[in-house]
């Protein structure tokens, strides 16, 4: 069995150790040294050219290396091959964790006390409980479901929108696009955890924003397609929202002139929120690759209508 890492260049080493270790009898093979591309049957990448998979004629399964597969041109991959999406307990902690900070920095004012120590200003807030707050999720998959059961710890009052109903013991759940407005009219804090697909591509524009309260506030962790850029800064500058924390941009990286950067209410972060890590990844994957060679069903398998 010959499986090709066609990643980030220093996990590859840490995935190549990890299969030496406890898989030596697989052929793990970490671009550029491929050896034979004929021989490749698994792939896991992240943004793998169109010839490049055209070069593969005996490919199985293809991985994506990270949560994400907008990344991935699926006219490109042959019908045939399945494609499977990255769920393991580092992304999900990361991107809770992440969540989390962006979350109560916003609750407890962080931004607004950057500020007054900038100018010196000694000037105590009210602190409001955690159960004065709504924070709504859009996407409860796997991760928007792990982030609202971190935030009910904090005593939160908590919304969840998906596409398809998914009701969670104590989060007020909405789904499609008739409940979208009674969602958005109760959000505090929105976080955006959708996929990016057709379908959501844009979603986060001046119609949905201005759904929210007054002076609630956006974190996207989604992707940066999800996001119009004006239509934000629009209502950040009529105070429709108070403030924006984005992990995400389009595109990646951001310009240095862009306007995101020079507006003092948008916080952004390098894509950073949430990562692979190999060491939790790995096993996941090799069972994954084992299961596949048993015939039993993969996990993660994406469907390529929906897109996720």
């Amino acid at each position: 069995m010959s499986i090709l890492y066609r990643s980030d260049a220093a996990r590859g080493a840490a995935w190549a150790r990890y299969f030496a270790e406890n898989a030596p009898d697989l052929d793990f093979r970490v671009w550029p040294d491929a050896g034979n591309l004929e021989d490749v049957e698994y792939l896991i990448a992240w943004q793998p050219p169109r010839e490049f998979l055209a070069a593969l004629p005996r490919l199985k399964v293809l991985f994506s290396s990270g949560a994400g597969i907008d990344h991935l041109d699926f006219a490109a991959v042959p019908p045939h091959v399945p494609i499977v999406r990255m769920v393991e307990p580092g992304i999900i902690n990361g991107m809770v964790e992440y969540v989390s900070l962006a979350v109560l920095a916003l609750h407890r004012d962080f931004f607004d006390y950057v500020e007054a120590k900038a100018a010196r200003s000694w000037n105590p807030l009210e602190v409001p409980p955690a159960s004065a707050r709504t924070i709504g999720v859009m996407g409860m998959g796997v991760l928007g479901c792990a982030v609202l059961e971190r935030l009910a710890t904090y005593g939160f009052q908590l919304r969840g929108w998906n596409r398809s109903l998914r009701p969670i013991d104590g989060v007020e759940s909405f789904a499609g696009a008739e409940q979208l407005q009674p969602f958005l009219a109760g959000c505090d804090v929105l976080v955006c955890l959708l996929p990016l697909t057709t379908a959501t591509q844009g979603i986060l524009n001046r119609d949905l924003l201005g759904m929210l309260p007054r002076g609630a506030a956006l974190i996207n962790v989604g992707r940066g397609p999800h996001l119009v850029d004006a239509d934000l800064l629009e209502a950040l500058d009529s105070g429709r929202l108070s403030r924006a924390i984005l992990d995400v941009t389009d595109p990646e990286p951001l310009p240095a002139d862009h306007p995101l950067w020079a507006h003092p209410r948008v916080f952004v972060t390098p894509h950073v929120a949430s990562m692979t890590q190999p060491d939790t990844a790995a096993p996941i994957l090799l069972e994954n690759l084992r299961r596949h060679r048993r015939g039993e069903p993969l996990q993660g398998l994406i469907d390529r209508f929906r897109g996720y």
